[in-house]
């Protein structure tokens, strides 16, 4: 737990720290990313300092865990230059291994300008696989003594970002290339000089282990610089030695070298030793040994079980941190474990170390016990799957060697169970970004069948979309071939990235067209790819291109859909075969091409929404100077412009009338398909900049109304757990707060859980402050060991991941009570996230919880919500919850350079909501609707019907509502009566032409859309009017037209004074079939509902409901209103034949 001192606020800092510190400091705060891109800066320094004459070389393929690695090198690249680094991304992995082979052939080639080029390889797991090949003739040709090579392994032990989990590890030892593991982000520099020193002595090609739960976090660490490495005196290199000689290296004779390379290696090792006794005794009769990342899992295991080192000491237990994975040094092992009688291998994964530990020790005279993956019984006792925490190892070694060994008493060491709240069920799940092009391009025709494949689109699996399946990459629609043979489908889609595309791509529809299945690719060009890390292709691509290679590939029929098309001119023209469209024709193109035998290809050109929204803040691109809005009052709730744009900007907005939509502005990326939906709701405002809400004379009032805020008594230390939404800004606050401990002279690490997080998914950051520099403990909070929970959003806070940290005797919770919606609404409708019962779990889960309406603070006062978690960030400091100073947390918010001003603003009014709540009482959210009482609820409805027709009718609705009052009194209720008001009421006030005019007139939607524009602003309304209904879209519906202002008001005004010929014979609009349908509904309702009015029980009462209720789900306008009609005259069919049947059973 935290330990609370009473510590300043205003704690000395290091004001001189920069950012850039982390590329030639020596005590620095580094992300596992920063230290790989610092790697080749020291080799290259280290090299000038020797007086070699080098270079380095660096190329590979980005992959989670690696997947940021290319920009991190791309943003250092001018410091990489002036070191002579050169960094080339290749267009795939094997690719990028061959390209290594070429650095290291310089030594040889006698018109060389450097004498060596020391080379980095980086690819995720399923990289390794692909790239095995290149990698085995690399290493068997052997890497140059002035040169060196190693190889980045990106695992994905956790199965966060990938389609499997990976252990590159036996791979590699196939290959005879040795394997590092460092532990943590301090080992990643001198284990990788280590690497590069051991391949230029022994040949060998070295691989580097680098795990998400390392490369994705952040820590404090000291950088030595004066790191020296030794050659073994007593090796001999066979003759002619062990180098990259292509003379000596064919056929047989390459293998027998391979194993050479391997002793010279261990040579190396030993006098360089990576491996060493850690903590506890140095020759111990109880050895842990621990192995890279687990090494942490480990230390943190003997804290739990109260373990200190002095303690260990007194007990013979001793840990031995492995960073040479294979092949293992030995006499490392064999000094270590010289008085043992028990050891415990502890590693991630398959058994790897232990294999070849219980070789070595094998005819041992000293009896042993080795235990690992199986005790000493053979009884499973570590897991071989998955990944390891320090609960399951605590466990593990009080199973190994016994709790009077370890001096500790089990059962305070048992992992309590934790019972998940069953109401939980709606996750933050991933899901396509604002705008993004794959909501529109992964849709297919009715009946369809497509195969998803790598990269964001891959997430139309998840959606009721028809789309499953996944290969390798590079393999894309290959499996068609031996599934179209046994199957009577006959025709498949496969969705296909560009960067996949790029990748090997191309060769998977060369087998397509060569084996001759029916099969459409869609190639979804983006302009971007690593998963809207916003990386560019590796190479020149473009639409143009990708039509060219795939008519020479065989493929007669091409269609090029666009969000643009204009872009291309007539470069298609006169191509056979090959057509242009926009990109709203792009179901009727993929009916017409499945219809096609042989191989098809749509190319589906739209550039990635979040790399438009970076360039847009960038100035990089033209903003469009347009915003969309959805007018409440007039949308029915229906999701069409949900259904269209398949849009997450799109909200949930509750009203007395129901759930409605509308726009968030924070995250909406400009795309518009929403006003495809079929209502007259949308208004697009343009022509004029958004007022900047952050000069308001409010927020200025309450920031200097905080000027004097008292300090709280601030922890030495702390766990702290950050939970949100991708793209929120999560991450940084994680960051500043880390980087805030680093300054004031503390200890801390931070570690990003983020997978598709960046899609509007989880984000999840574990931050720890330590009151000393250097501490060995796992990045990631354990069960119940949260200090504190900063909840940016209350669903992941809620998730399983986060809710198990929790502890009701430690963790301290600020959590935002605005929720935003999940994937789940925009493709189910789901809006009910249950935030009351979700607060209720958390109550139960926290020491203190302190609710805070962010999202709405931040929008009211700067105009964006993206400042929410800040203010939370603000809160959480004045509560006492963080371990950092003042002063620290601002300078953090400096160094990180974005926004300074507005989230220094945050920061601060979050204190101030936090000290003083009261004075935010102008600011507060609106509330949802009050549940209102009958009689409210008659009067606000006639009230409103009164304004929609006249007196009359509203009388007329009152009377029929307190006819059911009256009849269902005698049961003590009036529930039949509440629902009966809202659907009748709902029902008389259709919105037909007049009163879409009249809400939009008089509802405050309008004025205060123009009031966040500057002067000049124009309006458009976005309708199918009646008189134009010859106009269709491509599937053959009404097509909405933009209508500006000037011409629609006025024709609005004269509409809204033209509703009191509703309904007589001069009502022209009232004609249309929809119109005599709605009113035909209004009767068939008041015949329903007096038709159960007779027989009204306490046994019926609940059907009563149910089917007065039912009406609820007819919303919407035009067709969309039609079907939704018939699924409610379906429904209600089906309801009364299941009650008359329920009430049959009950009288029989």
């Amino acid at each position: 737990m935290n330990v609370v001192t009473p510590l300043s606020p205003f704690r000395e800092i290091n004001e001189e720290y920069r950012l850039d510190d982390c590329y030639d400091g020596r005590e620095v705060f580094l992300t596992g990313t920063q230290a790989l891109v610092r790697l080749p800066l020291e080799q290259a320094r280290r090299d000038r300092a020797a007086g070699l004459n080098t270079a380095g070389f660096i190329t590979g393929y980005r992959g989670s865990p690696l997947a940021a690695y290319d920009s991190a090198l791309v943003s250092a690249g001018k410091r990489l230059q002036e070191a002579g680094v050169t960094f080339k991304p290749a267009v795939n992995e094997e690719l990028a291994a061959t390209t290594l082979f070429g650095t290291q052939e310089v030594s040889t080639d006698t018109q060389r300008t450097k004498d060596g080029v020391f080379g980095i390889w980086y690819g995720k797991g399923p990289g390794v696989d692909r790239a095995g090949d290149a990698l085995k003739h690399g290493n068997g040709f052997g890497a140059s003594a002035k040169g060196g090579v190693v190889a980045l392994l990106g695992d994905d032990h956790g199965c966060v970002s990938s389609s499997m989990p990976h252990q590159s590890d036996q791979a590699l030892a196939s290959f005879m290339m040795p394997v590092i593991h460092p532990a943590s982000v301090g080992d990643y520099i001198p284990f990788g000089l280590f690497a590069i020193a051991a391949s230029r002595f022994s040949g060998a090609w070295v691989g580097m282990k680098t795990i998400s739960e390392i490369l994705e976090s952040g820590a404090t660490v000291t950088v030595d610089r004066d790191v020296t490495f030794i050659a073994p005196a007593d090796y001999q290199f066979p003759p002619g030695g062990l180098n990259y000689d292509p003379t000596k290296n064919f056929g047989p004779a390459m293998e027998g070298r391979m194993l050479a390379r391997l002793d010279a290696f261990r040579a190396f090792a030993r006098v360089n030793p990576i491996d060493r006794p850690a903590f506890g005794a140095a020759k111990p009769e109880l050895a842990i040994v621990a192995v890279g990342k687990a090494f942490l899992d480990v230390m943190d295991a003997l804290t739990r079980l109260e373990i200190s080192e002095a303690k260990a000491v007194d007990m013979r237990l001793g840990v031995y941190k492995v960073g040479l994975a294979w092949p293992i040094e030995p006499s490392g092992f064999e000094t270590f474990l010289a008085n043992t009688g028990k050891v415990l291998v502890v590693e991630e994964k398959r058994d790897f170390v232990e294999t070849q530990l219980r070789a070595l020790l094998f005819g041992r005279e000293k009896p042993l016990q080795l235990m690992g993956k199986r005790d000493a019984l053979g009884a499973a006792l570590l897991p071989e799957a998955g990944e390891l925490r320090p609960a399951l190892v605590a466990e593990a070694l009080i199973r190994a060697f016994g709790n009077d060994a370890l001096g500790v008493d089990s059962a305070n060491t048992q992992t309590e169970a934790v019972h998940l709240p069953e109401l939980l069920v709606q996750k933050r799940t991933p899901f396509f970004c604002s705008g993004c092009p794959h909501n529109r391009s992964t849709k297919l025709p009715e009946g369809a069948e497509a195969f998803a494949g790598v990269g964001c689109h891959f997430m139309a699996s998840w959606m009721p979309r028809n789309t499953s399946g996944v290969v390798q990459m590079g393999g894309e629609g290959v499996n068609w071939i031996g599934r179209s043979l046994y199957t009577e489908r006959r025709h498949m889609f496969q969705n296909l990235g560009d960067g996949t595309y790029f990748h090997s791509g191309l060769i998977a529809i060369r087998a397509a067209v060569a084996a001759g299945v029916n099969i459409t690719y869609k190639i979804l060009y983006n302009d971007a790819v690593a998963m809207t890390g916003g990386q560019p292709i590796d190479g020149s691509l473009r639409v143009e291109d990708i039509v060219m290679q795939l008519r020479g590939e065989g493929i007669r029929r091409i269609a090029v859909v666009s969000e643009n098309p204009s872009r291309f001119g007539k470069a298609f023209s006169g191509m056979p075969g090959v057509t242009l469209t926009p990109r709203d024709q792009l179901m009727g193109i993929q009916e017409e091409l499945q219809a096609i035998d042989g191989v098809t290809a749509i190319i589906y050109d739209q550039g990635c929404a979040a790399e438009k929204r970076r360039k847009r803040k960038r100035k990089m691109i033209e903003d469009p100077g347009k915003r969309v809005f959805i007018n409440e009052a007039v949308c029915e709730g229906c999701g069409d412009c949900s259904a269209k744009a398949n849009c997450i900007s799109i909200v949930p907005v509750k009203t007395t009338w129901g759930v409605k939509r509308q726009i968030d502005q924070s995250s909406c990326n400009k795309d518009f398909s929403c006003s495809d939906g079929f209502c007259p709701s949308f208004v697009t405002v343009s022509g004029s900049e958004l007022k900047n809400a952050g000069d308001s004379e409010r927020r200025k009032a309450l920031l200097a109304s905080a000027e004097q805020l008292p300090a709280p008594a601030i922890p030495e230390t702390g766990e702290i757990l950050i939970v949100g939404i991708g793209g929120t800004g999560v991450v940084t606050i994680g960051a500043v707060l880390a980087m805030a401990a680093h300054i004031e002279g503390k200890g801390s690490t931070v570690l990003d859980f983020m997978g598709f997080a960046q899609k509007g998914g989880a984000v999840i950051s574990h931050l720890k402050v330590t009151g000393k520099r250097m501490q060995s403990h796992a990045t990631r909070i354990e069960q119940g060991r949260a200090d504190a929970l900063i909840a940016c959003d209350m669903v992941v806070a809620t998730m399983p991941d986060v809710f198990t940290a929790l502890s009701p005797d430690r963790t301290r919770t600020v959590v935002n009570s605005n929720v935003a919606p999940t994937g789940d609404f925009v493709a189910r409708g789901i809006s009910d996230l249950e935030e009351e019962k979700r607060l209720e779990v958390l109550q139960q889960k926290s020491r203190l919880l302190a609710p805070v309406q962010a999202n709405a603070l931040a929008v009211a006062l700067f105009g964006d919500s993206v400042y929410a978690n800040m203010l939370l960030c603000g809160y959480a400091w004045q509560t006492g919850l963080l371990p950092v100073s003042l002063r620290a947390v601002e300078r953090a918010i400096e160094l990180n350079g974005r926004s300074v001003r507005a989230n220094l603003d945050a920061f601060k009014l979050g204190r101030l909501l936090a000290e003083t709540p009261a004075a935010f009482d102008g600011e507060k959210d609106v509330a949802q609707p009050a549940m209102e009482g009958l009689d409210d609820l008659i009067a606000s409805r006639a009230a409103f019907l009164t304004d929609y027709q006249d007196a009359a009718y509203a009388a007329d609705f009152s009377a029929f509502v307190e006819k059911v009052r009256q009849a269902e009194a005698p049961l003590g209720t009036d529930e039949l009566a509440r629902t009966v008001a809202r659907n009748l009421s709902r029902l008389m006030a259709y919105k037909d032409e007049y009163e879409v005019a009249r809400l939009h007139l008089e509802s405050p939607m309008l004025d205060s859309a123009r009031k966040g524009f500057a002067a000049g602003a124009r309006v458009r309304f976005h309708m199918a009017p009646p008189l134009l209904s010859f106009l269709r879209t491509p599937d053959g519906k009404p097509r909405k037209i933009a209508i500006p202002g000037p011409i629609a008001l006025p024709v609005l005004k004269l509409l809204r004074a033209m509703r009191p010929l509703r309904g007589t014979a001069f009502d022209f609009f009232g004609l249309a079939r929809e119109r005599r349908e709605e009113r035909r509904l209004i009767s068939e309702y008041r015949h329903l509902v007096e038709g159960l009015l007779p027989g009204l029980s306490f046994d019926s009462h609940k059907d009563a409901i149910e089917i007065a209720g039912l009406s609820d789900i007819i919303r919407g306008y035009g067709h969309v209103k039609t079907a939704a009609i018939g699924r409610y005259r379906h429904e209600l069919r089906a309801l009364a034949d299941l009650q008359k049947s329920n009430t049959s059973r009950r009288v029989a």
